[in-house]
């Protein structure tokens, strides 16, 4: 890994975001102009029953990595191993992603909410 640099992958990055912000302000821009409400009753519920059940779902996840962390550390000794704060931050960044978009398709394909 000789040459790696940080700074080239922090501007792609920056880039990917900019990109897929472009992409979906471009979606909801074609949406207005075709007359597709954009936010309507039933996709508000959705939203908000996702966004409610995603919320409890992370707090059960971050209450276990909690407990996780204390037994493994007080009370187990050296039996369980050490999580680190960045791959216990991204879990919860994928628990919270992955609940929300898995809710949101449920809700949707749900025929009455």
């Amino acid at each position: 890994m000789t040459g790696f640099t940080w700074p080239i992958i922090l501007i792609v990055n920056a880039v990917l975001v900019l990109l897929v912000g472009v992409l979906v302000l471009w979606k909801i821009h074609r949406d207005k102009k075709s007359g597709y409400p954009v936010n309507d009753e039933r996709t508000i519920k959705i939203i908000g029953r996702a966004a409610i059940g995603t919320y409890y779902i992370s707090l059960a996840f971050m209450i276990s990595l909690l407990l996780f962390i204390i037994f493994g550390t007080e009370f187990l000794g050296q039996l369980l191993p050490e999580l680190e704060a960045a791959w216990a931050i991204i879990a919860i960044m994928l628990v919270n992603g992955i609940s929300y978009g898995l809710l949101s398709w449920y809700y949707s394909r749900k025929g009455d909410l």
